[in-house]
């Protein structure tokens, strides 16, 4: 085998590798936020006592992103990963133990490991991608981030079955941990080879350079923008549905598996959109797609319509994110650090969409609470254009 023919296997099979890590990270995080209703129940809590849980996971998450950088920058995206999934196993362990004992705090403990663990995994995942893609010559981040939505996908049907079923919320959360550990480990195996920096050489650049980048900044704002408006339905559609539409628990699961249906295919076909309209064009095409999924969602008319509502929120919220990572990565020798900063803001949608929907609900109503996705989305349009590809800096 040739030196050039072993590049492209190992590309090839970190590819496939990428993809699969895209995917168990996804399955975690949409099994136990299907069963979001039983999670709330066993522990207890209002609308707006479970936004303050859930302010445990987006507050851990986004104090750890601007560490996560640094780390994949020096450890490579393999090992951070590793450190990340542990991390996330743990939490959701603990999350597990605490809906068994009744233990809100232990909840919010595991929740900050789980917080932690998944942000430190995502910018490492996302880095490793990016790098893929550049190799490749073709646009395929969408498609890795679809690992992800299947991922969700997966979780969301393991949920739905679960809860048919009456398997217990804590039972379940056991399962996916094991299953979490038992794949991550020999998966990130097949990365690319990492190239850390030459003894005493400097990084690129720095977290407070790249702070005062705008273009980094305002592709933060493009994350803000559409992360708010997918992570307000990974948190609380399953929830509207059972309140609003007096919908049960099953139902509100298969509206959850739904939506990242729609975001699986979204981001299958993405990539097609985007190398043909361009990164900014297709950011408004699917700003357009969710704006008019939410309005069929809190129409509270039928379940099938919100149904319908919640397909094309999924599908408008499928590519604001992985456009946001391929942007912030344009630049190889500063990708860790540009895609940890780009992070940080578009994960602060996580830190404040929680509690402001939690404390909203209490006073209107979830589905009404939920309307404020709309602000969201137009930060995310004003900013668009800073998706524009660049060239390569030398």
């Amino acid at each position: 085998m040739t030196g050039v023919e072993l590049d492209r296997a190992n590309l090839d099979r970190a590819k496939v590798a990428v993809g699969l890590t895209f995917a168990t990270n996804g399955l975690p995080y949409a099994g136990w936020l299907a069963r979001a209703p039983a999670v709330r129940d066993g522990l207890g809590l209002s609308p707006a006592g479970f936004g303050l849980l859930l302010l445990c996971l987006s507050a851990a998450a986004i104090s750890a992103i601007p560490l996560a950088g640094p780390l994949v920058q020096r450890v490579g995206p393999a090992r951070a990963v590793l450190i990340g999934s542990t991390s996330m196993v743990l939490g959701l362990t603990g999350l597990a133990s605490g809906v068994l004992l009744g233990s809100v705090a232990l909840a919010g403990f595991g929740l900050v490991l789980a917080g932690m663990g998944n942000s430190t995994w995502d910018v490492a995942m996302n880095v490793e991608a990016a790098d893929v893609e550049r190799r490749l010559g073709r646009t395929v981040m969408p498609r890795f981030h679809a690992g992800f939505s299947l991922g969700t996908v997966l979780g969301a049907g393991f949920s739905a079955v679960a809860a048919a079923s009456g398997l217990p919320v804590w039972a379940q959360l056991y399962l996916t941990a094991a299953l979490t550990a038992v794949v991550t480990t020999p998966t990130v195996r097949r990365f690319l080879p990492h190239e850390g920096l030459p003894a005493g050489q400097a990084p690129a650049t720095s977290v407070r350079q790249v702070w005062r980048e705008p273009r980094t900044v305002l592709i933060g704002f493009i994350m803000l923008g559409f992360g708010f408006t997918e992570g307000t339905a990974n948190d609380w559609l399953a929830i509207g549905l059972v309140d609003g539409y007096r919908a049960s628990e099953t139902v509100g699961a298969v509206a959850f598996g739904s939506f990242v249906t729609a975001m699986t295919l979204g981001r299958l076909f993405g990539g097609y959109a985007i190398e043909r309209w361009g990164r900014v064009r297709t950011l408004r095409v699917t700003a357009a797609s969710a704006a008019l999924g939410l309005l069929l969602v809190v129409s509270q008319v039928t379940v099938p319509l919100a149904m319908l509502g919640a397909l094309l929120w999924g599908a408008g919220s499928s590519l604001g994110f992985p456009i946001g990572m391929s942007a912030a990565a344009d630049d190889p020798a500063r990708a860790a650090i540009r895609v940890s900063v780009a992070g940080s803001i578009g994960y602060g949608a996580f830190l404040a969409g929680p509690p402001l929907i939690g404390l909203l609900a209490d006073h209107f109503g979830v589905l009404r609470a939920i309307l404020c996705v709309f602000g969201a989305l137009a930060i995310g349009l004003a900013a668009s254009g800073a998706a524009r590809p660049i060239p390569a800096e030398r």
